[in-house]
């Protein structure tokens, strides 16, 4: 073996690595401030602070009224602490010390305990005056600042937010308070339905606290969010978060505090509908189905839709009344039709069932609703009528009248 000596690679030791791991650190916040404060130091343009950001700089914390009351509470009681052991270190007992600083601060003007005629004494005085004004300055200046600023009514609005969700019972729980979850708190709200609104943006939560909604701040798939918005006495929860797994740990969750709370969670894609029912859902809704069940109506049945927009009813009814095999039809007047020049009551349908009128649009007048059995019908009006499929068919054989042609899920009705 030859003895020529190896070199090795140079390995820091572990203080080493720490000391170079600090400096970089120290580099990524500094840096930035030194390059501005270079930069202005050779003459070169103020630079735009208006562009500045402060995330940059995260060991500049900018003080609020409430960090500026507590800052100033304790250097306030730092500097009297301070002061009266300097007192008893130059010979006065502990109650003269303290009596003393407590009139020098506050400034009430008693006599003095001790005579204060040496220089130490008097240099003491002196700076228990100048920095316990100053601090308490500075905290009565935060507390003006703290009132002004509106952070005591804000304080007041959460706790009476708290104590009203706290009281809650038989009430809904809306999870987000996006475009979808704005409707529904609307829709509680008009129905005069106790309900209480989550949602992790603050500005969203104020905006519904300023609607005179109950509110709260949070991630709706934390199980103590979810017990603060009361899971536990609630009658029901609807998760309207755009996304699908989200809102899928939220049932879980809510399912996992409260068996018998209904569930009602939104749905952006088809294949997500089995798995959130799977994770606890009762129900599920899917925005763009109904979205592209409104427009068809409104496409097809023009006139019919009317008449449930001017009475405020549910875009949705169409499908309900689907549900119980009834159907809202439009049916239009053909020039062939025995019925034109005839009264409203000679429609009628010869057998055990039937059909309501529940309007008449003739031409650009408005609708008329609940119509007189002696109105007079004419050529291309629409009469609206809600009844079973069947009669509506026989309807139409017998009055030759025109049936809208209706898509409902892709069969033609």
């Amino acid at each position: 073996m030859s003895g020529k000596k190896i070199s090795r690679p140079f390995l820091p030791s572990r203080s080493t690595y720490q000391s170079e791991r600090m400096k970089c650190k120290w580099r990524a916040n500094v840096a930035p401030l030194n390059r501005i404060l270079i930069h202005e130091s050779r003459g070169f343009p103020e630079p735009n602070f208006s562009t500045f950001n402060s995330s940059q700089f995260p060991f500049v914390m900018q003080p609020t009224p409430l960090r500026r009351i507590l800052l100033g509470l304790g250097v306030f009681s730092l500097i009297c602490a301070i002061a009266i052991i300097a007192y008893i270190q130059m010979g006065w007992s502990v109650s003269d010390a303290i009596y003393m600083v407590v009139i020098t601060i506050f400034g009430v003007g008693y006599g003095e305990v001790k005579p204060v005629d040496t220089p130490a004494l008097r240099t003491l005085t002196i700076a228990i005056i100048v920095l316990g004004y100053g601090a308490a300055i500075y905290t009565v200046g935060g507390f003006i600042q703290f009132l002004v600023d509106g952070e005591l009514q804000s304080l007041l609005r959460n706790r009476k937010m708290s104590q009203g969700i706290a009281s809650l019972r038989a009430h809904t729980i809306v999870c987000g308070f996006g475009r979808m979850g704005v409707r529904v708190a609307e829709e509680l709200q008009e129905l005069g339905q106790p309900f209480v609104v989550i949602d992790e943006n603050a500005a969203r939560v104020e905006e519904a606290q300023q609607a005179g909604m109950l509110a709260m701040v949070g991630n709706a798939t934390d199980e103590d969010i979810l017990m603060a918005a009361g899971i536990d006495h609630a009658r029901g929860l609807a998760t309207l978060l755009p996304d699908d797994a989200a809102n899928a740990f939220i049932c879980v969750t809510a399912r996992d505090l409260a068996e018998k709370v209904e569930i009602v969670s939104r749905a952006e894609n088809h294949s997500a509908q089995k798995k959130l029912i799977r994770c606890g859902a009762n129900y599920v809704v899917m925005a763009a189905t109904i979205g592209a069940m409104r427009v068809t109506q409104l496409l097809v049945r023009p006139t019919a839709s009317a008449v449930l927009e001017s009475h405020g009813l549910s875009h949705g009814i169409s499908e309900e009344l689907s549900a119980i095999g009834l159907n809202l039809e439009e049916l239009r007047l053909t020039s062939s039709s025995p019925l034109v020049s005839k009264p409203l009551a000679e429609i009628q349908v010869r057998g055990n069932r039937g059909f309501l009128i529940v309007g008449v649009k003739r031409g650009e007048d408005p609708i008329q609703m609940n119509p007189s059995g002696t109105l007079i019908l004419e050529v291309n009006d629409i009469v609206i009528v809600v009844g079973h499929q069947n009669d509506i068919a026989e309807l139409c054989l017998a009055h030759k009248v025109q049936r809208q042609e209706i898509l409902y899920r892709g069969v033609k009705g």
